[in-house]
């Protein structure tokens, strides 16, 4: 049965699926948990506190999915995956989606910090691999915001209306932005900012004693700037049907 305050937050969370943010009373949540009212604001204060407590629960479902996703050795593809993964949570768990990323709440936080590291992860793994066109910080920033608007563009729009296609071409869009396109081989990706992307993640997990830590977060700072700088090499254009 678990822990009364895993009761509340599974009764809660049945609620909000069933019937969204405004189903989730603290009477009803309390009477589907079978746990008395002063029970719960001993717990989670106000329901504020407890739709804070659901937001960071239903995050923590999202995570163990991401979790799950396994990684092979193409970083590209396990970055394709986790963006469909975090479209088919969104579309299928819509009351959680709106409240974890439609609104400023604290209830994100560790958790959804935590999605963040892990998108970061998959990313740098593209950097290594000598694919990243621009510094890690700014395509994770580019393709977290891009996933989140899609499926909210998607929730404000009807089902039956929804044009599901959208997210994949979203997502190829930002892929091709942030990537070479010159497959998963350090030695393919000539210009400066490749290189200086490919060297900042391999000083990230490797490091050097050659330099003092003053100095390597120096080089950090010049090698994020070269990898964010304006680029004159153009995007590849989207193949043929694209559109």
């Amino acid at each position: 049965m678990g822990t009364t305050r895993e009761r509340l937050l599974r009764a809660a969370a049945d609620l909000l699926t069933s019937g969204g943010r405004e189903a989730v009373s603290t009477r009803a949540v309390s009477a589907a948990a079978g746990v008395r009212a002063p029970t719960l604001y001993r717990l989670f204060g106000d329901k504020e506190g407890l739709l804070d407590a659901v937001v960071a629960y239903g995050f923590e479902e999202y995570l163990t999915g991401k979790k799950a996703l396994d990684v092979t050795d193409d970083p590209l593809a396990d970055l394709s995956r986790a963006w469909g993964l975090h479209v088919g949570f969104g579309l299928s768990k819509p009351a959680f989606y709106i409240l974890m990323y439609g609104e400023a709440r604290s209830g994100e936080g560790l958790a959804g910090r935590e999605a963040i590291v892990m998108l970061h992860r998959l990313i740098a793994r593209v950097a290594a691999a000598g694919q990243l066109r621009m510094s890690v910080e700014r395509a994770v920033q580019l393709v977290h915001a891009t996933a989140v608007g899609v499926v909210l563009s998607l929730l404000a729009t009807p089902p039956a209306e929804r044009d599901l296609e959208l997210s994949t071409i979203a997502r190829d869009h930002v892929l091709r932005t942030i990537t070479t396109g010159d497959g998963p081989d350090p030695a393919s990706a000539t210009g400066v900012p490749n290189r200086a992307v490919a060297l900042r993640e391999a000083l990230r997990h490797d490091g050097t004693d050659t330099l003092t830590a003053n100095e390597r977060a120096l080089l950090a700072d010049w090698l994020d700037r070269m990898a964010d700088a304006p680029s004159t090499t153009p995007v590849r254009a989207e193949p043929d049907g694209a559109r």
